[in-house]
């Protein structure tokens, strides 16, 4: 062995708690440069060794708040100062909508900075030369047993006091590790030239083989579904038309296919002369009538049609269903208000389908028969 260097003394033990008694009996003779290999995480481990706290979630939290905060700003320019839109009434700043995104691009970047930091600066990976690699030991540890290797350049290695502690502890295979100084380069290198060549080579080879399968082997023509659509989106330009213009207006008279408009709209009387209830009062079309009240109507005119909102006085009020009024309304006029809404009460003609909107009609009527029963009703 006159021609290597020694490089470690290693010790193999057969359970979890015999490695961590003896990472604590090591640690506590004073020894620093130190490793413990098992072949999964060991609970505790990190105690027995007495190993600092890692940095990596100082990584985590600093690149997270970072990656939110920019998302944050990016959206918030976009939106509000480069590209100004009022989508859906909200605001420029619409703090909610951008919740989603933030919390994604938090995650996404904290998780990539945790693994970039810890392969390339922390591990200083790849690593492909070190003494310990393609070892006997490193096959056990990598199975079935859990090993320890007390390193050479340690202050306090000595390799006989070493070889006694392991031998106290009970440790089997006391194996040393030697090197090669000539030919074995193991100082941690955190971008080794060969790897990085690897890994462009691998990425170029996947990136053609897609690319190859997709446009030329599985789609004719190629695969461009997201680029090229046949459809004309919002403020798009068509060469179809004279004027360029994507967004057309209908025809004037026109009707889509499968809806015919509303005959009564601005006529509430007529609505209620001549509109009749096409439903049944099955306990199908109650049903259904009950489900679209209690979703669509209930948070402003309570469960009850009672008038008592649901929204704690966040909207105003509506009155009863229950005074005689509307007690006194045709089915056509309760059906007539649902349809183009009634004072501060919107329409629901897109939210309710015509069969639903005569449901919801059924089941007030089933509600003001119960809260104003005759005494013919009780008998």
């Amino acid at each position: 062995m006159s021609d290597k260097i020694l490089y470690s003394l290693t010790g193999l033990f057969d359970t979890p708690d015999e490695i961590i008694a003896a990472a604590e009996k090591v640690q506590s003779e004073g020894y620093t440069k130190y490793d413990v290999n098992t072949p999964y995480p060991v609970h505790g481990m990190d105690s027995a060794m007495k190993l600092p706290m890692s940095r990596l979630p100082y990584v985590a939290m600093v690149v997270g708040i970072t990656g939110m905060f920019l998302a944050l700003f990016f959206m918030w320019w976009t939106n509000s100062v480069d590209y100004p839109l009022v989508i859906g009434g909200k605001p420029y700043f619409a703090f909610p909508a951008y919740v989603p995104i933030m919390f994604e691009v938090t995650v996404l970047s904290a998780s990539i900075a945790t693994v970039v930091t810890m392969i390339a600066i922390v591990f200083k990976f790849p690593n492909n030369s070190h003494p310990l690699m393609d070892t006997e030991y490193m096959k056990n540890v990598s199975v079935d047993k859990y090993g320890i290797s007390i390193a050479a350049d340690d202050p306090k290695f000595d390799f006989d006091k070493v070889k006694s502690l392991l031998e106290s502890l009970g440790a089997k295979n006391i194996t040393p590790i030697y090197y090669k100084e000539e030919d074995l380069n193991f100082k941690p290198k955190t971008f080794e030239p060969k790897f990085v060549i690897a890994m462009i080579v691998l990425f170029a080879a996947v990136s053609a083989v897609t690319y190859i399968t997709l446009n030329k082997l599985m789609y004719l023509p190629p695969f461009d579904w997201m680029m090229e659509q046949s459809k004309v989106i919002a403020q798009e330009r068509s060469d179809v038309f004279e004027d360029g213009r994507g967004m057309r207006t209908p025809v004037e008279g026109t009707v889509a296919r499968g809806f015919l408009p509303y005959k009564f709209k601005n006529n509430p009387e007529a609505a209620g002369k001549y509109l009749v209830n096409p439903l049944a009062a099955t306990e199908e079309n109650l049903s259904l009538g009950e489900k679209k009240f209690d979703i669509y109507c209930s948070p402003c005119h309570g469960y009850l049609a009672e008038g008592d909102s649901r929204l704690k006085g966040q909207f105003p009020s509506p009155p009863s269903l229950h005074s005689k009024k509307v007690r006194n309304w045709s089915d056509g006029r309760i059906y007539h208000v649902i349809t183009e809404g009634q004072n501060a009460m919107p329409s629901y003609a897109y939210q309710l389908s015509r069969k639903e909107r005569w449901a919801v009609v059924l089941y007030i009527r089933a509600l003001q028969r119960s809260l104003n029963a005759k005494e013919s009703d009780l008998q």
